[in-house]
């Protein structure tokens, strides 16, 4: 056997062996760095969370822990070099009604106010990102279960406390094209008394079009996207929270209605019942 050929069969060994990691030559320096400070503010989040749990189980109340979380949030965005742009404000008791992209629409929409998220059941599954999100005060719903009336008491509750509901009525992402159908069910905590409804225009990219790597859509998984995620730093956010509405003498599929065509003339979308691709089971 030639030295040539003993070579060639090395690196035809080796070769799937790098391909598989799936990171050579894909970070460079500054790509490390995003990732190790997202990790470390992982840690650090999950050292608060903790240490919030056991205090709890005390009796101890932590009543600065919202803005905390919303303190974590946007160091979360800073890691990611997210470059924000907001127009507007929450108001004060509202539900929060947004289109919905990517799970870094949680991170966006947290860093702007003391706001609590519904979200799929399945998430809360996810290692330690599910724990850190259920004792922050994400409120989960099961795909085909009938929680509905348990739900709406519950956000409105919470909103009538003073703080803010986010939740995404299209029920998946989409790649920020187009808006999917809008399911009114949880839009019923917009009629209870003391909530306003305000709906919120969230859009990735620096133009008119849709950035290509922030949507979570299809088959995509959380480690491969953060990857993508980290090597495409200054990603622009658009974020506008639009005027509120009193729901209280309006239907939920009116309420729906409204907060989809409200968003999509804030992002020069379409409002047919067009679907637009999504991630696939949701």
């Amino acid at each position: 056997m030639t030295t040539e050929t003993r070579r060639a069969q090395r690196g035809s060994r080796i070769r799937p062996c790098v391909l598989s990691t799936g990171l050579d030559g894909m970070l460079n320096p500054q790509s490390w760095w995003r990732l190790l400070r997202l990790i470390e503010n992982l840690l650090t989040g999950m050292v608060i969370v903790l240490g919030v749990n056991l205090g709890r189980r005390f009796g101890l109340r932590a009543p600065w822990f919202p803005d905390v979380v919303r303190w974590w949030h946007g160091r979360v965005c800073r890691a990611l070099d997210l470059r924000l742009q907001v127009v507007g404000e929450p108001v004060p008791n509202a539900l929060l009604v947004a289109n919905h992209i990517s799970w870094l629409d949680i991170p966006t929409l947290g860093s702007q106010a003391r706001i609590d998220f519904l979200s799929k059941a399945d998430v809360r599954d996810w290692p330690l990102i599910g724990w850190m999100a259920e004792i922050a005060g994400t409120l989960f719903i099961a795909r085909g279960a009938s929680q509905t009336g348990i739900l709406i008491p519950q956000i409105g509750e919470r909103i009538r406390r003073g703080g803010h509901v986010a939740i995404f009525p299209e029920g998946t992402t989409t790649d920020g094209s187009r808006l999917r159908r809008f399911h009114p069910r949880l839009l019923g905590a917009g009629q209870l008394d003391g909530v306003l409804v305000q709906p919120v225009a969230l859009r990735y990219g620096s133009d008119t079009a849709p950035d290509p790597v922030a949507p979570f859509i299809d088959d995509d998984t959380l480690l491969p996207h953060l990857i993508r995620l980290v090597r495409h730093p200054g990603l622009q956010v658009h974020v506008r929270f639009l005027p509120p509405l009193d729901g209280s003498a309006l239907s939920r599929r009116r309420l729906s209605e409204y907060c989809r065509h409200a968003i999509g003339e804030a992002l020069g979308l379409e409002t047919s019942d067009a679907h637009s691709p999504g991630r696939s089971g949701d």
